[in-house]
């Protein structure tokens, strides 16, 4: 009785017809992937130790932006959160 036996996948041996390469044709790979460099690791202290290399290595502009757009969220959250800004500006 199959009652408790689950029934296996079919596996067929199918090529392409005009398939004339290296590799898998239905590997489904990203465009971006050869220029990254945080594709390749698969733990986690790897990744970040490449992120952060990547993060010091870019140029002036793109940590200036960065650092613009956090600034931008801190304030807009400490709008959110009621927060005094009034610390921040002299008294006249």
């Amino acid at each position: 009785m199959g009652i408790f036996k689950t029934r296996g996948n079919k596996k067929f041996n199918y090529t392409p017809r005009y398939y004339e390469g290296e590799g898998n044709p239905y590997e489904i790979k990203h465009k971006f992937d050869d220029f990254r460099t945080t594709i390749g690791k698969t733990n986690l202290k790897g990744k970040f130790e490449n992120a952060i290399d990547d993060y010091k290595n870019a140029d002036s502009s793109v940590n200036r932006r960065i650092y613009i757009i956090v600034g931008i969220l801190v304030l807009i959250f400490l709008l959110i959160i009621g927060f005094d800004l009034s610390i921040f500006f002299p008294k006249s």
